[in-house]
Order: C-alpha cells, then structure tokens, then sequence
C-alpha cells in the first residue's frame, strides 16, 4: 500500500522555505536503560543470585551458601519504515519555487533534510513509546516492559506490584504515590547508584509542583541542571512511561536489546527517477529492538 500524501496549501506567491511538523517524544528512555548491541537474533540475559556465604571460622573446610544462576533471553523484533512520496504532489504545492527548472530536476533539499529529520524522530517515538508499552502482535511494536500479559514484568512474576494511590496521579497524590512504590523498593536494592523511579513528563510536573507547595523549590527559577530525588532515589523522566504509572529498578536491571543503535536514525533516501523513471522518492530505514528484564524481584511497579 502506497503512503498517503494530504496536500492542504492555498499556496500563491513565495515559499517561505520553511517547514515545521507536529512535536515528537525522544527516546529518553535509552539513556535509562542497558544497552545490549550486537544481537543478531537472540541473546540472553543472565541473572546471578548468591545468599549465606559467610560463616563461623573453623579449622575444617566447608562449602557453605548458595548461588542461584538463571537466565532469559531477549529476542529484538525486525522493523522496517517505508515511505514514498511523489514529486508531482510537492511541485503541485509549495515546492516549485524551490525547485530547479527542468522537467528532469525535481529535488529540493531543505525539504529532503526535513522529511529525514520528521522521521528520525519518528522512529524515536515510535521506541520510546513501544520500550514501555508496545506489543509484539501489534504490527510496528515490539513488546514492552509494562505490555499486559505478555510484557516482561508480567511474564517474569515476580515483579512486585503497587497499587497507586487514587483514581488518578495528579499533583495532590503524586507524594503518596511515590512514596508507596519507594516503599516496595527491596531492601537490597535501596542506595545502589544507578537505582531510579521511572516518572513521565506529567507526573515529573505533577512533582514538580507539590515540591513547590511545600516550599522544597521554586518552580519559576529552577536551574537547567536541577536534578530531582524523592527521599534519596533519583527520579528518571522518560517520555514513554504511560500516565498513572511508575517503575522503581537500577539500570543495570532493565535491557534494550538491538543489532545497532545507531540502526534507527539510519534513513536512506532513494530517488526513483534513475532507477524505475518514476517521479517517486522512497524512504528507507531497518532496525531491531526489543526489551527484558533481569532479576524480577528487585523492581517495583505501581499502576
């Protein structure tokens, strides 16, 4: 199925030379999280698990404690952009100012620049979004932390679920609700240095404002490098994370997994007119991605 260009122009005169498209999210999410590269199928996450090493000094020795090995495996999902714009539709519209004169010289590159950006950030919303809530059986997703049933945090078991406080996060509750998933933090966990509660931009504002109201900082003169806590845990904003959520786990514990990163702001643009005389450009862009957990038990999800 071709891609669907909508012309809406009452274009007379002069273009501009500008274009502006919708806000996208980043994927702020891939600074938060494990990166394991290379993975041309499959690869698998090991987790190691020890208890009761020490023990009474004796002249014997005597094999004590125990280690718990076990391990999952990440399979990162094939995806694909394909897009196809016609000439004829921008020359119809704002392009022909910008255009070369000739039949044969149709190209602009303010337009090529922007089209490549548009969708770079694209694909950058598009993980984000799928890093916390995609589904596999969706087509374009790959599955999820946070996915129902077939997420990781649903398939491991032994996540430790928090109900939130309230119908709904907002600022009168967001201090109650952090506190319930910062109170379901194993103990084991508490003080690790890459530990953090995963928060959205909502809530962080939510945040935010509460700390204002109780005095903790002013919300019209905040620093650029203001780093938020909640009782000593770094909050980490991400743009994925779903409203009325919240994931407390270390970085080291919560694995994206892909060929190469760099993957999915590799777009190719391709000009048809040389290869099938069409008046056709196509975009293209291949990547993988896909997300699991290590050790369960050591995060905590309130929703």
């Amino acid at each position: 199925m071709a891609t669907t260009t909508t012309i809406s122009s009452s274009f007379v005169g002069k273009d501009a030379g500008m274009y502006i498209a919708a806000a996208m999210k980043e994927s702020k999410s891939l600074n938060e999280l494990t990166i394991m590269d290379n993975v041309k199928y499959k690869a698998i996450v090991k987790s190691l698990v020890g208890a009761d090493f020490v023990q009474d000094e004796s002249c014997d020795f005597t094999p004590t404690g125990s280690l718990t090995l076990s391990e999952k495996v990440i399979t990162p999902k094939a995806l694909k952009l394909n897009l196809q714009l016609c000439k004829q539709d921008l020359l119809s519209a704002w392009e022909r100012n910008q255009m070369g004169a000739g039949a044969n010289n149709r190209n602009t590159p303010e337009f090529h620049a922007f089209v490549m950006s548009y969708l770079a950030d694209a694909i950058a919303e598009s993980t984000e979004n799928n890093i916390w809530s995609g589904a596999d059986a969706q087509g374009g997703e790959f599955e999820g932390f946070l996915t129902a049933t077939t997420g990781a945090f649903a398939t491991d078991g032994n996540v430790n679920a928090v109900a939130k406080v309230g119908a709904s996060i907002d600022a009168s509750n967001i201090v109650d609700n952090l506190s319930a998933i910062a109170d379901a933090i194993p103990s084991t966990v508490l003080g690790k240095e890459d530990l953090c509660i995963f928060i959205n931009q909502k809530h962080y504002r939510n945040y935010i404002h509460k700390m204002s109201e109780l005095g903790y900082i002013d919300r019209f003169n905040m620093s650029a490098d203001y780093t938020p806590v909640f009782e000593g845990i770094k909050l980490c904003v991400v743009d994925g994370m779903p409203n009325d959520k919240l994931v407390a786990a270390r970085r080291s514990n919560l694995f994206f997994g892909t060929d190469l990163v760099g993957d999915q702001s590799e777009l190719r643009m391709l000009d048809m007119a040389d290869i099938d005389g069409s008046d056709n450009i196509r975009v293209i862009c291949k990547y993988t991605a896909g997300t699991q957990i290590g050790i369960g038990s050591e995060i905590a999800y309130l929703s």
